[in-house]
């Protein structure tokens, strides 16, 4: 097959959730032997050589600043197009979709993510193809769970205006790709309770289990928690700020050898100048895998959030423990006790962190269900097998 795919930024180095989805569909399309064109905006944030997935894709990459900015945020008050979106909105896009679509045909169209929603009507007016959007999260609800814990009015009030455009947005958009391709069982409800009423298959995201081998050379320290995860998403960093407002300075206190170690791209300042005892701050670290394993017990403090935690199932694919929210959980085929720790009290997080400070958290068993389990249901392959299955149902 010939198969498009519309990205919101190259999907190039697979080092967070977003980008990992995205290459691995990519990566494993083209193993399959498919042929993947790859038509995606080169953001400022992530900006990266076309040329970087010369050997998996045809890239055509995009220059377009979605940077964010207060005046475009202030005016966007005006408009019907929530400023999310609109950041991704651009006639270079359009042109180069216009182009490429007059000179090639493919089989199959497929949108990651809401914020290239947009672009379908153009796709529909240009080709045949059927046009498949792969949520990876329902947006609006990220903003409402990140409204409901903001302490700030004036930020409430806007993150509650954000949430609204967005969830209009999604309420409009869903209904006019031919499938879509949800990313959890509770994002499929979420969007038919939208009123979405085209085709939905719930496909999770998966791991490149090769990627993920533990190395018997690196053994895990004793009495360590750590987190990874992108330093500059807002859900992540109100969940670290969360865990050290109220689990860190609790366990601090009683458990003198214990350690934290953070990881991941773009710390804020306020993270780099902690100054915290026992907290280590490591910034981005070229392999997640090597970081994983150097460290014990994973934390996945997530109180906002939407889709599912791909760094859950690498963590998992490694054999770690895994103590997370239940919005970190959410969408994970994970049963609490079993092959992961899920509580949202802070108490509850005292408690295990302390058994586990104490060796009396049945670390190596959880961490040993949670591989399997990885290896059982979110194996790449296995993945990549839906999304041909969701192509060949939806194709003329």
């Amino acid at each position: 097959m010939k198969i498009l795919q519309l990205c919101p930024r190259i999907p190039y180095p697979p080092h967070d959730g977003g980008a990992i989805a995205m290459y691995d569909v990519t990566s494993n399309l083209h193993a399959e032997g498919h042929e993947v064109t790859v038509l995606a905006i080169n953001t400022p944030k992530h900006f990266q050589p076309a040329k970087v997935l010369e050997d998996k894709a045809r890239v055509i990459a995009i220059p377009v600043n979605t940077d964010l900015s207060k005046r475009k945020a202030f005016l966007n008050l005006f408009k019907a197009v929530p400023y999310n979106i609109e950041r991704f909105i651009s006639q270079d896009v359009e042109r180069a979709l216009t182009e490429l679509l007059q000179k090639k045909t493919f089989d199959i169209i497929q949108v990651e993510g809401l914020f290239m929603a947009y672009y379908v009507d153009l796709l529909k007016q240009l080709c045949q193809a059927p046009v498949i959007m792969r949520s990876h999260n329902v947006e609006y609800l990220i903003w409402e769970r990140l409204a409901a814990n903001e302490q700030n009015p004036l930020k409430k009030i806007y993150l509650k205006y954000l949430a609204t455009g967005i969830r209009n947005f999604e309420k409009t958009y869903l209904n006019k790709f031919d499938a879509i391709a949800a990313i959890t069982e509770e994002d499929k409800t979420r969007m038919r309770e939208l009123g979405c009423t085209v085709p939905i298959e719930f496909i999770p995201a998966g791991v490149e289990i090769t990627r993920f081998k533990n190395d018997p050379e690196i053994k895990a320290k004793p009495q360590s928690l750590f987190i990874i995860s992108s330093l500059n998403w807002l859900p992540n960093l109100e969940g670290i700020d969360w865990f050290l407002e109220n689990v860190w300075k609790t366990v601090a206190k009683t458990l003198p050898k214990l350690e934290l170690h953070l990881a991941g791209k773009s710390p804020p300042k306020h993270l780099l100048e902690l100054n915290l005892p026992n907290v280590f701050v490591h910034g981005f670290v070229p392999s997640a895998s090597e970081f994983m394993q150097q460290y014990d017990l994973m934390l996945v403090p997530l109180l906002s959030g939407g889709g599912m935690r791909i760094k859950i199932i690498e963590g998992m694919a490694l054999g770690k423990c895994i103590l997370t929210t239940p919005v970190g959980a959410e969408g994970i085929f994970c049963e609490n006790g079993k092959d992961i720790l899920i509580s949202e009290k802070p108490e509850a997080w005292v408690k295990y962190i302390t058994d586990y400070y104490e060796g009396n958290l049945p670390v190596k068993t959880v961490g040993e269900n949670a591989q399997k389990l990885a290896t059982q249901v979110y194996d790449n392959k296995r993945i990549i097998r839906k999304f041909l299955k969701l192509y060949e149902e939806h194709r003329p």
